[in-house]
């Protein structure tokens, strides 16, 4: 079982991705593919008027604040256009695609956050009217539903609160908490860069592997998106996945390479595949 998670990033080659998808499939390879879209949100929003917003929370993570109006413009994009465009593009290669939402059968069920806390020049301030939530679980059960019939799960955010409210969610997370709960071995995590990189300006900086034991060590390479990345690699690990890879997803067959080793093997202590 293998589940990957296409960044949001400018630059993915969707093309590639949904090649490399038909190709594994056709091998026999049991796979669910999670999804963001991130830029083109970002286009959109600025194009209706509505710039995005990015808050950094106390413990230096950067997100999308979101409120209702913004989260109806993430809907359009993430469960709309990268969505449906996914799902196109692999019926056309012969893939029994099916797109989801993580509120389509409580897919994904998240906690709201109350409030949540951002630094804002240098200073602490709570925001109240954020609809952001954190995954609390997997409906496992309509995944395998799916896979056992045959089907291909393209999943994107957002996930439905306890409060049956929409709620955006990371996508990172979301992958590494579905690869948990589904029992997958590898989590392959492709974004517009090779990996992580030690500097962001020179791909030939890139950390080739990292033992889970010594993933917070990293971290302080990690910039913008990279360290959510980095969290969702840990979390994964965690709830049992072996091995994480960060990789590329403008090269082509970007899975496959990334199975192979090409990016950034994050791997459980002693897991030999690295």
């Amino acid at each position: 079982m293998l589940t990957v998670k296409i960044g949001g990033g400018e630059g993915i080659r969707y093309d590639l991705i949904a090649a490399d998808v038909a190709t594994l499939r056709a091998s026999g390879t049991s796979l669910v593919l999670v999804h963001g879209g991130s830029h083109e949100t970002n286009v959109l929003s600025e194009r209706l008027g509505k710039p995005p917003r990015f808050v950094t929370s106390a413990s230096g993570h950067e997100s999308r604040y979101t409120d209702r109006e913004t989260l109806e413009i993430f809907e359009m994009i993430y469960c709309g256009k990268i969505n449906k465009g996914l799902v196109e593009r692999l019926q056309g290669l012969g893939v029994q695609a099916v797109g989801l939402s993580g509120i389509d059968g409580r897919l994904l069920e998240a906690r709201r956050k109350d409030t949540i806390t951002i630094v804002e020049n240098g200073r602490k301030r709570v925001l109240r009217d954020d609809l952001t939530g954190t995954i609390e679980s997997v409906n496992v059960s309509l995944l395998r539903t799916l896979l056992d019939g045959g089907y291909l799960p393209v999943v994107t955010p957002p996930a439905i609160s306890h409060e049956h409210v929409a709620v955006n969610v990371d996508g990172d997370r979301a992958a590494a908490q579905i690869a948990g709960a589904l029992g997958a071995d590898d989590l392959v995590i492709l974004s517009n860069v090779p990996g992580l990189l030690r500097d962001i300006a020179d791909p030939a900086s890139l950390v080739t592997h990292i033992e889970a034991s010594s993933l917070d060590d990293h971290m302080d390479l990690a910039k913008g998106r990279m360290k959510r990345k980095l969290v969702a690699a840990g979390e994964a690990l965690a709830a049992g996945v072996r091995r994480v890879v960060l990789g590329d997803a403008r090269i082509d067959a970007p899975i496959q390479a990334a199975l192979s080793g090409r990016g950034t093997v994050i791997a459980a202590d002693g897991d030999a595949r690295h």
